[in-house]
């Protein structure tokens, strides 16, 4: 169930995805605001963000058993590139 080596990557991946985002800059935008300790925003933002992994975790186990977890994969890798472009898209563009 807890197999580290088999957590690390999903770790690295979320942490790495999750920097610099939108996420990031709403929590800092609430500490910046001064209504809400710093500590208020960890938890609060800590709590939603857990949420919303329970939700994916949730939302892939229903989806795993309607498609086979090869073409999920595929289906998920294309979203992240064309994400991934998206973003280039709109950098350029100003």
């Amino acid at each position: 169930m807890f197999d580290i080596k088999l957590m690390l990557p999903v770790f690295f991946s979320i942490f790495l995805a999750e920097l610099g985002d939108k996420t990031q800059i709403a929590t800092m935008t609430f500490v910046a605001g001064g209504a809400l300790s710093r500590w208020g925003v960890f938890v609060a933002a800590s709590l939603a963000l857990v949420l919303a992994t329970f939700l994916g975790v949730l939302a892939g186990d229903i989806v795993l058993r309607f498609v086979n977890p090869k073409v999920l994969k595929i289906i998920a890798g294309g979203i992240f590139v064309a994400m991934g472009f998206w973003s280039v898209y709109q950098g350029v563009r100003g």
